[in-house]
């Protein structure tokens, strides 16, 4: 067997290749075939990305917690997984023509020894940058009102100090530790740059608006997700999910900071309609300016951080990737000039 590998590493691994790898499990789920035998789903996270795996029955499990080493039943063990620091012992299969995970053997390993922060990613970005460029951005709100609710938000309601180093997602896109201010701080930038191309082709965009609409987009996300210390989903975000979240929380603040009613509905358009598709998740579609291009920079922002997890994964002398159902497409590399 070869040595403990990085997820980057694994994922870069040709078919029928066997691997070690050591992460924290970020998502871990027991579910029935179709002749009613159990397997499980468990996702792996180190600094380098995030792996899916299958687990199935004739698989060992072993807990080394204390320097000890011992089979375990997973359903019967009391040990939570989701959180907890594993290796995977593993082999790199195919099924329907598109690359699988193996894992035959789970190792719950010891806390102390591999504690799971170890194996959390952070982003790429240093936390400092990306907290200056958050103030500039709402230090060019010109319009005092919006200026002054924005601030608000997020520094008089102590919003801040979470915000900054919360995930964007539990494995899509930004899924770490910083990767919610990253992606905002992107949104924004990207909805400015937007915003003044079309103000040149005379569409009446106003700034202020897709600068507070796009640092504000995802606030929900503060409730739908929680790092334990992997990025996880929480009950809230699978019963309610992130916008509507996000959309309770700006109008809980919008009263407390008596904003106005024109821009609480203009700032609450946006937050609501983000994801631009109703099956995507918004309850109403773009119907503004500022709407489309908070909206056109979100998710441009999704698919190209999505395009380079994936790349970053694809193995070398690959130019594509398999089909992948969540942006409903293969990602190609691209060419060298």
């Amino acid at each position: 067997m070869k040595n403990i590998l990085s997820v980057r590493e694994v994922k870069q691994l040709p078919k029928n290749s066997e691997f070690i790898v050591n992460g924290v499990v970020s998502k871990f789920t027991r579910r029935k075939d179709r002749n009613n035998a159990s397997f499980w789903e468990m996702t792996i996270s180190d600094s380098s990305g995030d792996i899916d795996g299958k687990i199935w029955q004739a698989s060992g499990w072993r807990n080394t917690q204390g320097g000890d080493d011992f089979p375990i039943d997973p359903d019967n063990c009391g040990l939570r997984f989701e959180g907890s620091s594993v290796q995977a012992v593993g082999i790199v299969a195919e099924f329907r023509e598109q690359i699988q995970y193996n894992f035959s053997e789970i190792c719950y390993l010891d806390q102390d020894e591999y504690p799971p922060k170890m194996f959390t990613r952070q982003s790429p970005v240093k936390a400092e940058i990306l907290e200056d460029l958050f103030r500039k951005l709402i230090a060019q709100i010109s319009h005092k009102e919006i200026h002054d609710f924005v601030d608000a938000v997020f520094f008089k309601h102590g919003l801040w100090e979470k915000f900054k180093s919360w995930p964007a997602a539990v494995t899509m896109h930004h899924a770490y530790t910083g990767g919610l201010l990253e992606h905002s701080v992107s949104v924004a930038i990207g909805a400015m740059d937007l915003a003044r191309h079309y103000s040149v082709f005379k569409i009446p965009v106003n700034m202020n608006l897709v600068i507070a609409g796009a640092l504000l987009h995802d606030i929900g996300k503060l409730e739908s997700y929680s790092m334990s210390p992997a990025p996880q989903v929480t009950l809230s975000g699978v019963a309610i999910e992130h916008i509507t979240l996000g959309y309770g929380m700006f109008m809980r603040f919008a009263e407390i900071e008596n904003l106005s009613k024109d821009i609480t509905l203009a700032l609450g358009h946006i937050i609501s309609s983000h994801h631009g598709r109703l099956e995507y998740g918004s309850p109403v579609l773009p119907a503004t300016p500022e709407a489309f291009i908070v909206s056109a920079a979100d998710n441009v922002d999704f698919e190209l951080a999505y395009w380079k997890a994936q790349i970053d994964g694809l193995n070398s002398d690959a130019d594509f990737t398999d089909y992948l159902p969540a942006i409903e497409r293969r990602l190609w590399r691209g060419i060298k000039l």
